[in-house]
């Protein structure tokens, strides 16, 4: 795996993200992953350990989804100041100290202050490594994007099925481990650079100059609806199965696929994003979404319909970031503005997908997120005529892709 670059003034051009750098961002995602799905799997000890309801324990994962929206913002806010590399060692840090409060919190309002203490850190790292990798690769961003984002989905099998081996009553050693392996992260950050060239003005030249607000409205609908429908899946499927005739084992399996489809479809579509443009395979995406849950419909397809959801969705977030950069290059928070709304979609969406399930029935669950994910092709058409991207990757990737030249490094 080649470094990623950035021009200089004068002499060699200098490395955005090491080898190491790379892997160890790599890694970090394997943590952030683990931390975020490790929440549900150690409520029953948390209950145990705290003698709180199943309620009050949930409000755990909710003041991680809360903070890192602050901390995505914060980052923003910082990064011209600051640069990369403090900003990341700190969110580092401060994802390791909310990992050791939690572990070892006497009670729960000090293990609830862990959790708000570690999803600062996860905002500034989802959204600062985020960031690099849709700047720091030029034409092959979006796959590296993808790859960056198929680790997150590692840790996500990786947390839950540790606490499954382990018992979760050994939930506080996973956080202490995960804590240390932040702490070693610190370390590689040498290999990231501090500053990103400035953003170069004759990109500006793709025709949404006069539609810059509607341009990332549209991306901020695309991604809250694609985030709406992925924790909708994830945390109803299991009901709408078994509602529908499913056995209980066979409702968690199938569900436990859809998140690995999650994963396995970020990997997939590396390939194709060195050969299809962002726009190609957001609307490819957004028709597959719709069409697999149009097909959850039949009980009959459902646990396998579910499965092809989650390989439609998985490619969305990673894909559009590039996308989103090269659409409008002038304004550098577009980025934060999309992740942040993606992660209030994340904290607002599934109280409001259950009270239009107890409206309704669960069984309507799929025709339910269908209407959304159609509602997304249809903001994907839109995008395509509005946000061109004749920098993506075209036909024919030049051997020199393993490096950015000026013009093709945005912020």
């Amino acid at each position: 795996m080649s470094t990623a670059r950035r021009p200089a003034a004068s002499g060699p051009p200098q490395p955005l993200l090491t080898t190491m750098a790379i892997v160890a961002s790599c890694a970090a995602f394997v943590v952030i992953g683990a931390l975020q799905a490790l929440y549900g799997p150690a409520i029953p000890a948390l209950r145990a350990d705290y003698g709180i309801g199943p309620a009050v324990a949930g409000l755990g994962l909710s003041g991680h989804f809360a903070a890192a929206v602050v901390g995505v913002l914060v980052y923003h806010l910082l990064r011209a100041r600051l640069g990369h590399r403090i900003l990341l060692g700190a969110s580092y840090l401060l994802m390791a100290l909310g990992a050791v409060v939690f572990a070892t919190a006497p009670d729960w309002p000090v293990a609830l202050a862990g959790t708000l203490v570690m999803g600062l850190g996860f905002g500034g790292v989802d959204y600062g490594l985020n960031h690099l990798f849709a700047v720091a690769f030029g034409r092959r961003s979006t796959a590296m994007l993808n790859v960056l984002n198929g680790h997150f989905g590692v840790g996500a099998i990786a947390g839950p099925a540790l606490v499954g081996w382990l018992g979760a009553e050994h939930y506080p050693g996973i956080f202490l481990g995960l804590a240390a392996l932040c702490v070693l992260i610190v370390s590689t950050l040498g290999g990231v650079a501090s500053r990103e060239p400035e953003p170069v003005a004759a990109t500006a030249s793709s025709g949404t100059g006069s539609r810059v607000a509607p341009v990332i409205a549209a991306f901020i609908g695309v991604y809250v609806l694609h985030v709406a429908i992925e924790t909708g899946v994830g945390g109803w499927e299991p009901t709408h199965l078994e509602a529908v005739g499913y056995a209980a084992t066979t409702a968690a399996t199938a569900t436990s696929a859809y998140w690995a489809a999650m994963t396995i479809g970020r990997f997939v579509v590396v390939p194709l994003c060195l050969r299809l443009p962002a726009s190609a395979i957001l609307t490819v995406c957004c028709a597959g979404m719709a069409g697999f849950l149009l097909l959850a419909t039949l009980p009959s397809a459902a646990p396998y319909a579910y499965f092809g959801v989650g390989l439609a969705i998985a490619p969305i977030f990673p894909t559009c970031l590039p996308w989103l950069n090269r659409s409008v290059p002038s304004v550098g928070a577009a980025g934060a503005y999309v992740m942040a709304a993606s992660m209030v979609g994340g904290v607002a969406f599934p109280p409001l997908l259950g009270v239009v399930i107890d409206g309704l029935d669960v069984r309507a669950l799929p025709a339910v997120l269908f209407a959304l994910a159609a509602i997304c092709l249809l903001i994907s058409f839109r995008l395509r005529r509005n946000a061109p991207d004749p920098n993506g990757p075209s036909t024919s990737v030049p051997a020199s892709a393993g490096t950015t030249s000026p013009s093709e490094v945005h912020t």
